[in-house]
């Protein structure tokens, strides 16, 4: 029940979202330029964003050779299926990806799937904010922005620095590792700490630390890198064609900018693939580029299908095409379902 109310709630909360950054638009207008956009940058677009799903599938494999190898048709099945569980209800579908590889590729734990994740999300937002924080050098601020940029700037800036301070606790934690673990284990061992909740935190841990074992080789870090920035590429490139699309005279910086903006606001829980902060957050960006609003909600409407089509179509594909069940995918939506796949396979601890 607690499940099913928190969907409702952050369902009806993008729905005001939606409804908060689309009043009073002039539908028809938007329409007009719906209509208007060129197919030739769209179909572009959505090639690109294939490519950058593929992408990812590699660099997870690149991230899961330290722990064990794995299967790069089974990675690209699973990164599709976890962002059409993201797209319909919300980032509760994360846990899906850890969840679902295991039960296509036997070479995987559950455990390993989750701390590669993590690791894979330092990668991107250490990229993206890169990313970010370099087009605002060459950004051109439009006459009258100037407060909203500095803004921008300021959380920018701020964003950087936890991702920096992110990546040095991680160095910290790889380097002194044992330390750690054994402290957690005789900080966790006692009666009024469940047996379960132990095994996990310490599984967790133990495969963290071997998921960060990539640090040692220069080669594995250059590779992880090297994908991770080919990623985003896969993912700004698409972003500029949609921009072309209808036509709007903006550089390849200025869709790094939008990206960001859009990239960051699809962080927000709420199904439909953070539906309605995504566009909101979108189209504020263009019009900060000086777009007109009912152009801007318009290119913020394809750009969300964009990012999310081809994961949606491969993901269904493979979820109807796959030996496991639809109930086996809807039960692992749930967190203590999650719980119990990672405690199936933590190794016991004294």
């Amino acid at each position: 029940m607690r499940k099913y109310l928190k969907f409702i709630l952050l369902s009806l909360f993008a729905v005001f979202l939606l409804w908060f950054f689309a009043r009073n638009l002039d539908w028809q207008e938007v329409s007009a330029s719906l209509r208007k956009a060129n197919p030739l940058w769209l179909s572009l677009a959505f090639i690109g964003i294939c490519l950058g799903y593929f992408l990812r599938a590699v660099r997870w494999q690149v991230l899961l050779a330290p722990i064990t190898p794995a299967s790069l048709r089974e990675l690209f099945a699973t990164t599709t299926v976890g962002f059409s569980a993201v797209f319909l209800v919300g980032r509760a579908g994360e846990i899906v990806r850890p969840m679902w590889l295991p039960m296509r590729d036997r070479r995987v734990r559950p455990s390993a799937a989750v701390v590669t994740i993590f690791v894979e999300r330092v990668f991107d937002l250490a990229s993206l904010i890169s990313f970010f924080s370099i087009s605002l050098i060459w950004f051109r601020t439009p006459p009258g922005r100037e407060a909203e940029l500095a803004s921008i700037e300021w959380a920018g800036n701020l964003m950087l620095a936890c991702v920096i301070i992110g990546i040095v606790g991680l160095l910290v934690y790889h380097w002194y590792s044992p330390v750690f673990i054994d402290l957690m284990s005789r900080l966790t061992d006692h009666k009024f700490i469940p047996k379960r909740l132990r095994e996990i935190i310490m599984s967790l841990m133990e495969q963290l630390a071997t998921a960060l074992n990539i640090l040692k080789s220069p080669k594995e870090i250059f590779w992880a890198s090297f994908w991770t920035l080919a990623l985003w590429l896969s993912i700004a490139l698409p972003t500029w064609f949609v921009i072309l699309a209808f036509d709007l005279k903006m550089g390849f910086v200025d869709s790094i900018f939008v990206m960001g903006v859009a990239s960051l606001s699809s962080l927000i829980p709420t199904p439909g693939g953070a539906a309605g902060a995504f566009h909101g957050a979108t189209a504020s960006s263009l019009m900060l580029l000086s777009v007109e609003r009912e152009q801007a909600f318009a290119v913020s409407i394809i750009m969300h299908l964009i990012y999310f089509a081809p994961a949606v179509f491969f993901g269904l594909y493979y979820l109807f095409h796959g030996d496991i069940s639809i109930e086996r995918f809807r039960s692992l939506l749930s967190s203590e379902n999650a719980e119990k796949e990672i405690e199936s396979d933590s190794p016991d601890f004294v």
